[in-house]
């Protein structure tokens, strides 16, 4: 069993507050770490995909009270929204009794939206921990495997398949179950061949702006429905928006967000690059490359921070600025490969912004000045400095 970063995190978290809702992607890892969790923690431990799971909430007032003294995990808290009510009741009458943390621990797969919607009853009462899949830091460090992480992606059945055709036999099983099956059961009429096509074209445009009415006219629907159904696929933490900055009024800059489908190994499987020679060879290389940076830099951030990209009309572009507090801004300039070129504007572009930390991601495993107080780094060593700044 891979030992995740996010544990220490969750058990502070569980610790101090009421109910945890631990969120992430189909497949990366949940039921895994609660399960982990629950050998440490007096817990009892629900699936309430389980029949006889969800048939011994049928009073679930009873079944809380009587299990009051142990977390409690409900894993696929979406099957039953009906329960957050329940919920505050008994945690507003813990609450009475002095008891605050160590309650609840709510497994939700995705639709952020949909949960957060279920779970207003509960504001002031619970919080969010996102799992990721899983990280640089996560596993063997060694070349070929942060290769293999990178070509399969961070699901963990994916990544420690015995082969890659088994990674992407599991990788096409997940993106059919999510359009055959979860979408569906979420409510959402949206034929799967459509979503299908859309959630491709966005790998094809991975890290660029998004035109929805192009889009639409692509697969003869308008632009607001394309837009909706990106939001979806978001809210599934399957692709993620990335904003443009926008505090510099002053200056003519892009105003779209960027898309990338936050997996590595599912953009791959969409795109059909099966091994890591087809991806050497391939034009989304570099935008793939970027991607993979920047989902693993996301997956150590402290909650507080915040992250864009900057791009002038000029063409002055930065690919990920992060705000650690108000006077605390790095930027992220990501290049594939041992020896890279970086532009000319990116010095003065921070310079102009008040950035306070600026790091080149690269290909290569050292790190070192380039000038202008810009540091060449690899990305373990980057999200380590990411870690420390917590």
């Amino acid at each position: 069993m891979l030992d995740r970063l996010i544990e220490e995190t969750l058990l502070e978290t569980i610790e101090h507050t009421p109910a945890v809702v631990l969120v992430g992607a189909r497949q990366v890892g949940k039921t895994t770490l609660a399960k982990k969790i629950a050998k440490d923690v007096k817990s009892v431990y629900l699936d309430l995909e389980n029949s006889r799971d969800l048939f011994r909430l049928s009073d679930p007032l009873s079944y809380f009270n009587d299990n009051s003294d142990k977390l409690i995990i409900l894993d696929e808290i979406q099957r039953v929204p009906e329960i957050f009510p329940t919920l505050r009741g008994v945690i507003d009458n813990n609450r009475w009794e002095g008891r605050k943390g160590k309650q609840f621990l709510l497994l939700g797969p995705a639709s952020m939206h949909l949960l957060r919607q279920s779970s207003e009853s509960l504001a002031g009462r619970i919080s969010y921990v996102e799992l990721s899949g899983l990280n640089v830091l996560e596993i063997d460090q060694h070349r070929t495997e942060l290769n293999k992480r990178w070509l399969r992606g961070g699901f963990p059945e994916s990544y420690l398949a015995e082969n890659s055709e088994q990674s992407m036999n599991w990788l096409q099983d997940l993106v059919e179950t999510y359009l055959e099956r979860d979408i569906p059961n979420l409510a959402f009429p949206i034929p799967s061949t459509r979503l299908r096509r859309l959630w491709t074209m966005l790998a094809h445009l991975q890290g660029e702006p998004v035109n929805y009415s192009k889009l639409g006219a692509n697969l003869e629907i308008d632009g607001k429905t394309v837009s909706r159904y990106i939001d979806l696929l978001t809210d599934l933490l399957l692709v993620r928006r990335l904003t443009p900055w926008h505090e510099n009024v002053n200056k003519r800059l892009v105003k779209s967000p960027r898309y990338y489908v936050r997996d590595s190994g599912v953009l791959h499987y969409l795109l059909g690059i099966y091994d890591f020679d087809a991806l050497l060879s391939h034009p989304v290389l570099g935008k793939s490359w970027e991607g993979f940076v920047i989902e693993n830099i996301h997956s150590v951030l402290p909650r507080i921070a915040s992250t864009y990209y900057y791009r002038a009309t000029t063409g002055a572009e930065i690919d990920l600025l992060i705000r650690f507090g108000f006077n605390n801004i790095w930027a992220i300039e990501i290049k594939y490969g041992v020896a890279p070129k970086i532009s000319k504007a990116f010095g003065p572009t921070c310079n102009s912004l008040g950035i306070n930390r600026k790091f080149v991601v690269y290909g290569g495993e050292e790190e070192f000045p380039i000038g202008d107080d810009t540091t060449m780094i690899s990305l373990p060593r980057l999200m380590q400095k990411i870690q420390n700044e917590n």
